[in-house]
């Protein structure tokens, strides 16, 4: 079924008890709004409104839903406003902050506390526009804080299945903040084969391309993984599908080796493994590369030996993956 394109909701409009500024971001599943509560702060508002199921006319504030979608829409309501809820009880600066959450024009909208900043995909659209690339050290940096909020999401039974440059949020500060969560269309794309995934090509992980693959933290490692990746190479890896066909990766991490650590591309190298189990197995073992600091080569002492120590460390801490045991 062909997507279609939804009016927003007016400008000053006033929806539970917060009043529209404007359209701030759309995609295929919702729209997201800045707007003002009762004490005049500034939040985002986001609409559950999936382009591919619901129509909404400009000067309409009710979608029209087609009886056949109605089953698979309500679903996706349902999942969104449990995601909304489950996200409201986490509070880590690193994740994005829910306030509230409301039904109205029979949909769900999600309040969320707003920040001032802009996207990691934003960031690397402007350096590469220059011909440049992020360094190192703010990899290290903006990835070990992602992996400080995703470690909490993991905690509370969540999944991300969603996380690319574009849904990871940096603040003025340079903080990140995860935003954009995927669970609930993931739930829409499961019970409906009709529609087509809403995932993204060279982020999602492969086991998000079958029903067969389980999905767990292993996932978003992957697409942790991915990431980096298009920090590093300014555009993201090739799709997991693809690469199941003939993976063409190998060249891409041997340029990667003359701008960057060589451990900070094996560990990127292990987060992208097709195999989920050959895959970091925790959030907190990536986390642990990425906040080591690369030690400077000691007088008299020869930097390849030094190489060589890091590297061993970095082994300890990835681990080799386990292997598949035969059936």
């Amino acid at each position: 079924m062909a997507a279609q394109n939804n009016a927003p909701l007016p400008d000053g409009l006033e929806i539970g008890g917060y009043r529209i500024v404007k359209k701030i971001a759309s995609g295929g599943f919702s729209i997201v709004y800045l707007a003002y509560d009762g004490d005049g702060n500034a939040v985002a508002i986001k609409e559950y409104l999936p382009s591919a199921l619901a129509l909404r006319q400009p000067g309409e504030l009710i979608p029209v839903v087609a009886k056949a979608n109605l089953p698979v829409f309500r679903i996706g309501l349902k999942c969104f406003f449990e995601e909304g809820r489950s996200l409201a009880l986490i509070a880590h600066p690193n994740v994005v902050r829910v306030l509230n959450f409301f039904r109205a024009n029979e949909t769900v909208y999600m309040v969320m506390a707003y920040e001032s900043g802009h996207s990691l995909q934003e960031h690397i659209a402007r350096l590469s526009a220059k011909g440049s690339r992020l360094g190192e050290a703010f990899i290290r940096q903006v990835f070990a804080g992602a992996c400080n909020g995703l470690r909490e999401v993991h905690a509370n039974k969540l999944l991300h299945l969603d996380l690319k440059p574009a849904n990871i949020y940096l603040r003025t500060d340079g903080t990140p903040i995860l935003l954009d969560f995927g669970a609930a269309r993931q739930t829409i794309n499961a019970d409906v084969p009709k529609l087509t995934p809403m995932y993204t090509p060279g982020f999602a992980p492969p086991e998000l391309y079958s029903k067969a693959g389980a999905l767990g933290p292993w996932s978003d490692i992957y697409s942790m993984g991915a990431a980096m990746f298009a920090c590093m190479a300014g555009a993201p890896p090739q799709p997991a599908d693809l690469r199941r066909q003939d993976d063409k990766m190998a060249p891409h991490y041997a340029a990667l080796d003359a701008a960057y650590s060589p451990d900070l591309v094996r560990m990127v190298r292990s987060c992208l493994e097709l195999d989920p189990l050959a895959r970091p197995q925790s959030v907190f073992a990536l986390q642990k590369v990425l906040q080591m600091a690369m030690p400077p080569a000691a007088p008299g002492r020869p930097a390849d030996k030094l190489t060589g120590q890091w590297r061993a460390l970095v082994s300890r801490v990835l681990g080799p993956g386990r292997k598949k045991t035969a059936d």
